[in-house]
This record gives structure tokens, sequence and C-alpha cells, in this order.
């Protein structure tokens, strides 16, 4: 179990990042959904012992996070968003030398790690490739492979499906599927739908507090028969905004869709949808600018 109490970070420019930060995280996937900005970064460093919050608690187990930061880092694996090392060595060699730095010390134990990884990951077949010349997504799956180093028991994610084409995604996706049965594993995205396919808990996270936590499904039934929808002229989205508590607009065959929040029928021709967890993340948003107008967070 990850536990976080009052977690706040304040940068040296006074951006105040995380604001009384408290969620408690157990055994499996997580997500921690937010816009960029959010605070999602900032929460993922500092839990990775990257940066020490200005105030709050961070445990992990029996390990004080921010007291005894090497105990946490033996059990830690870390995808950061920014991932950048795609030297022009192989990902055979680039794992083994980060087994190497991971403590691992056995040749013998070595090797079979790093096949063990570069076959759990679908990596085999380019072991002898330079990471340099992989695409998006395998750059990703190197990721988790050298965050897998140690047999971490918390994993942390940052952003790792962003820009990825939809085959990657879902070969990533089903990698941390894999992966999340058995241990720790922080989701952290803007992307709902990654959220929604993975994680039996999640949390919304927004100016750099927490909004919403909770099972996804019990979510989005808390929000059955609040959620409308109407296709509009592009023209009438401002005078709708007036009218209604407007929670997403998209387009869809050359027309505007507005989704609305309401308890009741709305009126003005809206029709009820069954509505889903992208609603439920647009209306926690929706609430959270109207009551407190973005000042500008750090990631």
């Amino acid at each position: 179990m990850l536990d976080l109490q009052n977690v706040t970070h304040v940068y040296s420019n006074g951006t105040r990042a995380l604001d009384d930060v408290t969620l408690s995280i157990p055994k499996g996937m997580f997500g921690l959904l937010g816009p960029n900005g959010a605070g999602k970064s900032t929460l993922m460093r500092t839990v990775a012992t990257l940066q020490s919050p200005t105030e709050g608690r961070i445990t992990f187990g029996d390990i004080d996070v921010i007291a005894e930061p090497e105990r946490l880092r033996e059990r830690l694996g870390y995808l950061p968003q920014d991932f950048g090392v795609y030297p022009r060595v192989s990902a055979y060699d680039m794992l083994d030398h980060m087994a190497v730095l991971k403590g691992v010390a056995s040749a013998a134990e070595r090797k079979a790690t790093v096949e063990t990884l570069l076959n759990q990951t679908n990596l085999w077949n380019v072991r002898k490739k330079a990471i340099a010349g992989f695409s998006g997504g395998m750059r990703q799956r190197f990721g988790i492979a050298q965050a897998l180093i140690g047999n971490p028991e918390l994993i942390i994610v940052d952003e790792p499906t962003a820009g990825l084409d939809p085959e990657e995604r879902n070969r990533f996706l089903n990698l941390l599927a894999e992966i999340g049965e058995n241990v720790v594993v922080i989701l952290s995205t803007h992307i709902v739908e990654d959220v929604a396919d993975l994680c039996p808990r999640m949390a919304v996270i927004s100016e750099g507090r927490i909004r919403l936590e909770g099972a996804p499904l019990d979510l989005i039934e808390a929000a059955r028969g609040s959620v409308w929808a109407k296709a509009i002229r592009r023209e009438d989205l401002d005078a709708m905004r007036e009218r209604h508590e407007v929670i997403s607009t998209r387009l869809f065959a050359g027309r505007t869709i507005i989704h609305v929040m309401s308890p009741g029928d709305p009126g003005d021709g809206f029709e009820a949808v069954p509505g889903g967890l992208e609603d439920v993340y647009f209306s926690t948003l929706a609430r959270t600018r109207r009551v407190e107008p973005s000042e500008g967070l750090a990631a």
C-alpha cells in the first residue's frame, strides 16, 4: 500500500504544484487522471524520490519514503514522461548495463533477467537493434523493461501512451495490465480511455488537488441519468453555455455535439445518454474551473 498524507509541493518561484494531496493506493492498477499542468508529473516525481515535498508524508509499506529514499528506490520501477535514454547501443546491451546499475551483479542472473524482460515486452526479435532506431511504441516497451529490472513492488508510468498509434497503445496497455496483477502500478495520464480500460481505482487531479477518487464503474453509475447530449450549430455554443452546465464538446460528422450535466431534463431538445468515465472526468474539471479559476500550475 502506498499512502500519501497531506502532500504539498511549492516550487521556488511560488508555484503550488501540489496542494494537500492525500491518497491510499493499493496493489493493482491505479489511474491518476488529469489535464496537462494538473500536477501529475510533480506528484510522480515526488513519489519516485526525485524531489522532496514541501509538506506531508509518504509511506510505502514500512518505508518512510521521504526519510528513506534509498529503500524505496530498491523497490521502485519508474518510466517517466520523458524517457530519453535512446543510445546507439542494442536493447540487450542497454538492459544488461541497467541491470548492473540496479545491483544485479551475477552475469548469469543478468542474462536471465534481460532475456525474460525482452520476451515479456515483445522486444526479443529486435534485441540486437540500436534503441535509437526504435519506434515510439518500442521505446515505451523498452522503458517498461528497464523499469521492471529487480522485480519492483511499486511501478510508476507517467503518460506512457501519449503519441502511440492504436496498435502500439493496445500492446502497451495489455503489458501494463499483466504487470499490474501483483504489484502497485500508478498510471499517470490525461487519456481517459487508458484509465477506463485498465484501472479498478482512480483519482482525478486538477490545480494540484485531488478532486475525485473511487472506482470508475461506481463513478459512472453515480452519474447515470445526469448526462444529456445534443447536436448544435457551432455559433450556438456560447448561448448553450449560458443556459446549461456544458461539460464537453466534440465534432461529429461536421456538427458540434455537446454534453451537459443536469439532474433532470434540461430542456432545449437534449436527449439522455448513458454517460461514461469521460463525462465524469470533464464534469469534475468543469466544476473545478467554475469554483477555482486556474492560476497556472506546474506539470
